[in-house]
């Protein structure tokens, strides 16, 4: 009736296939497959009966699409005949995951989740509930065997529990074998029992249930019977309280109610073979044909002007629409398919040459073409389309069967499942809406062993699943104990697990502390003596030794001493980057500052011989500060492309100590800070090299001799540097960096600028330029 109703909308709505009407054909498959492949079968055939309407259309009907089957055996054969014919075939309760095979089902669809998603729904549930030691039941057909199969594959895979029996159910009523298999559920130590059953295998099965009296299991249903309201009995319900399953989406489908109160028997047809006639006689007790005696026996013939209203049944019940609203969407998606087909616009079409088709000349695999492509949102707000599959969108409810103190039975809805492109299956549950069995708030336990205590190790039992074991204290040397998380270590009586010392050059221990001291108290040196020569800018000394220069020599030493606090303190991201940037800078700027000195002295005294004025012109003021900003900015290049191509990054080390987590900072790329180093190393040379040759320059000007001791110290400083920072671990290889910052720092502050600051302050009467320069000084002053 849903489906009738579906196309009765579908007719009346003037935007969706507009100006069209469409028929439907209902068969009813009786539980056989012989039959339900038969009504399939007659379909394409064109066996039908001859069609008039009151259009004056004449002839067998054209069949556009077939709803069903609802067992997965049935759609199996009726979709691999029907495949060949490319008819489209969209079943509401077929969840055989075989069915998803392309190859072998060519034109199938359907409106539920396949048997895969059903199985990884169930086993979030599992691990949400902790159920680690379960039972399963199947039916003896292509969906039982499937879920079977997909289930223990993905138990395994996942690693969330084992299986304590796997029993297949009778297709028909088979005492003893029921009565096997329930004594197998109820010996089991397993309390959980999930069952993948249609509704008549359930009343079977329960009935053998009762007779046995097995209580206390937790029942997991799947969508199958999670919906049979024939088990919500009080008999039933003792034993099935509490059940949980998985349910096709409810849904909410406006109008149905109205229609189903207006169905009337077929005034045209009064036989037994009609479906509504049926029904009418099974509500009223009453007989359109009564057989002989039925009216002396006190029974009624039914007139067709009955009031549904005035009996109670649950046929006109629309508040809990599962396997009805997959039909529903099956019958719109049909519809939206041809709806797209018929508004094919010419020389834009999917076929040969870019052509549509015509409603006279349509094909059934022409329809298959815009069926793959539909998508549309019903009333309800639920979106239908279908992958390349014929899958729709895999989400279930999750549901709760509640038996009531007044003996009611309650479906509550606590829950849902659905695929996420990202995270795989994503269970919602409100644990607190569900009850258990026997009222109980908390879920039951279902292990084979319970989980071993601390100190105590696994030894798997024999000939049984890996979630049966027993509990061995630990030895001294075991090999099998369980083991602590990466952040911890266990215990000296190894009994628990404990955070894990964390280690990294601190503010606050010794090492950190001191070697911060000594990076503010280079900082202050250098703002005192920077000050000291802003004051004597005047002097000869201060004039002499290009007071620019000295300046911009002294800020990049402070920027020096203070870039080694980067390295103090747990490493995070930005101080990873920062460090590495501002040492490789600030050494750079300072050492293409002295080497920039170097060339000018070498340069004043290579003029002072005959036809060397030329070589100054080369070092005025602006192209000194222009040499020193290119030489820094390539070492600024080189740091930009190393952020940017393998940026050092905080890292967690776990292998140096056992018990102990060394936070560090990781280069990136080992070439990148090779080259930063190799830079600095080159320009320190350079300025030795050149330093060198002037060293025994006239009378007392013994800058060059300052420059020379300066980058000795400097270049033994970083190459006793590199084995010791490779050879030092953890923290100490920050501080073997940091001492050598500082070091090399401490160094060209004292030789450049120590000798300057003792005759500035301690003996004035030698800044003088005689007592400078000596005889040459008249001469070095007007070059300077």
């Amino acid at each position: 009736m849903t489906m009738a109703f579906a196309v009765d909308e579908i007719n009346r709505n003037k935007e969706l296939l507009p100006g069209l009407t469409l028929g439907y054909r209902l068969y009813d498959n009786c539980g056989e497959l012989v039959v339900g492949f038969s009504g399939g079968f007659s379909l394409v055939s064109g066996q039908e009966e001859q069609f008039v309407s009151q259009d004056n259309c004449v002839g067998t009907p054209p069949v556009l699409g077939i709803v069903g089957d609802s067992y997965s055996t049935f759609s199996i054969a009726m979709s691999v005949v029907l495949g060949l014919y490319r008819m489209p075939v969209v079943s509401y309760f077929s969840t055989c995951s075989c069915l998803s095979n392309r190859k072998l089902f060519p034109s199938f669809f359907r409106t539920i989740p396949n048997d895969d998603f059903q199985v990884r729904a169930l086993i979030q549930i599992l691990k949400h509930f902790r159920w680690t030691w379960t039972g399963l039941l199947v039916t003896a057909d292509d969906y039982g065997v499937g879920v079977a199969r997909a289930f223990q594959h993905e138990l395994a895979e996942s690693g969330s529990g084992c299986l304590a029996y796997l029993e297949v159910l009778p297709w028909d009523n088979d005492p003893p074998e029921l009565q096997r298999i329930v004594d197998i559920m109820r010996t089991s130590t397993a309390r959980v029992v999930m069952v993948f059953a249609h509704e008549s295998h359930m009343l079977h099965l329960m009935e053998e249930v009762m007779k046995q009296n097995v209580t206390g299991l937790q029942w997991i249903a799947s969508e199958a019977w999670t919906a049979a309201t024939v088990l919500h009995t009080s008999r039933f319900m003792y034993y099935l309280g509490g059940t949980l399953g998985i349910a096709i989406r409810r849904g909410e489908i406006l109008g149905l109610r109205d229609f189903l109160s207006q169905i009337r028997p077929d005034e045209h047809d009064k036989s037994e073979y009609s479906l509504v006639n049926q029904f009418w006689e099974h509500i009223f007790h009453c007989r359109f044909a009564p057989p002989a005696g039925w009216l002396e026996a006190g029974g009624e013939t039914c007139t067709g002007r009955e009031d549904l209203a005035s009996v109670e049944t649950d046929f006109l019940d629309v508040s809990n629409l599962r396997p009805e609203y997959n039909i529903y969407k099956a019958v719109y998606a049909l519809a939206h398919a041809l709806h797209d087909l018929l508004h094919c616009v010419p020389g834009r079409g999917p076929f040969r040459g870019h052509s549509c088709v015509t409603l006279q000349g349509l094909e059934p695999w022409q329809l298959l073409h815009y069926l793959q492509k539909v998508n549309f949102t019903t009333s309800f707000g639920d979106q239908v389309s279908f992958d390349d599959s014929g899958d729709a969108v895999q989400i279930y409810d999750v549901i709760n069967w509640q038996w009531l103190p007044d003996g009611q039975t309650k479906v509550q809805h606590v829950g849902e499942v659905k695929e996420s492109a990202f995270k795989g299956e994503e269970l919602t549950l409100d644990d607190n809406k569900i009850i258990w069995s026997f009222g109980s708030k908390k879920p039951p336990q279902s292990v084979c062993s319970e989980s071993c205590p601390p100190g105590s190790r696994m030894a798997r039992k024999k000939r049984q699943p890996e979630c049966c074991f027993d509990c061995i204290l630990c030895s001294e040397d075991s090999m099998e104990c369980s083991s602590c998380p990466e952040d911890f270590w266990s215990s000296p009586q190894r009994d628990r697990c404990v955070p894990k010392i964390t280690e990294f050059l601190s503010y606050h221990d010794p090492l950190g502390i001191c070697l911060t001291s000594f990076s503010l108290l280079g900082t202050l040196i250098c703002a005192v003596v920077l000050g000291i020569f802003i004051y004597h800018r005047g002097t000869p000394i201060v004039r002499a030794n290009n007071s620019q220069l000295s300046f911009l020599l002294l800020i990049s030493l402070k920027l020096c001493f203070l870039c080694s606090l980067l390295f103090i303190g747990h490493p995070r991201l930005w101080t990873c980057q920062m460090r590495h940037v501002a040492f490789g800078i600030s050494f750079v700027l300072c050492v293409s500052c002295i080497l920039v000195k170097t060339m000018v002295v070498l340069a004043v005294f290579s003029a002072s011989k005959p036809g060397g004025g030329a070589s100054l012109k080369w070092f005025g003021a602006m192209k000194q500060r222009g040499t020193i900003l290119a030489l820094t900015c390539i070492q600024a290049i080189v740091c930009t492309a190393w952020i940017v191509s393998a940026s050092p990054s905080p890292h967690k080390n776990i292998e140096y100590h056992k018990d102990k987590i060394v936070y560090e900072c990781v280069v990136g790329s080992t070439v990148s800070f090779a080259v930063l180093l190799g830079y600095i190393a080159i320009l320190a040379i350079l300025s030795f090299l050149l330093a060198f040759m002037v060293r025994n320059l006239p009378d007392n000007f013994n800058e060059a001799k300052m420059i020379t001791f300066s980058m000795l110290i400097f270049c033994a400083v970083w190459v006793a540097f590199v084995p010791a920072y490779i050879n030092s671990p953890g923290k100490y290889a920050d501080a073997v960096e940091v001492f050598a910052i500082l070091a090399s720092s401490f160094g060209l502050l004292v030789a450049l600028f120590g000798p300057k600051c003792y005759i500035i302050l301690l003996r004035p009467e030698r800044n003088t330029k005689k007592a400078i320069m000596g005889r040459a000084a008249e001469k070095l002053h007007k070059h300077c």
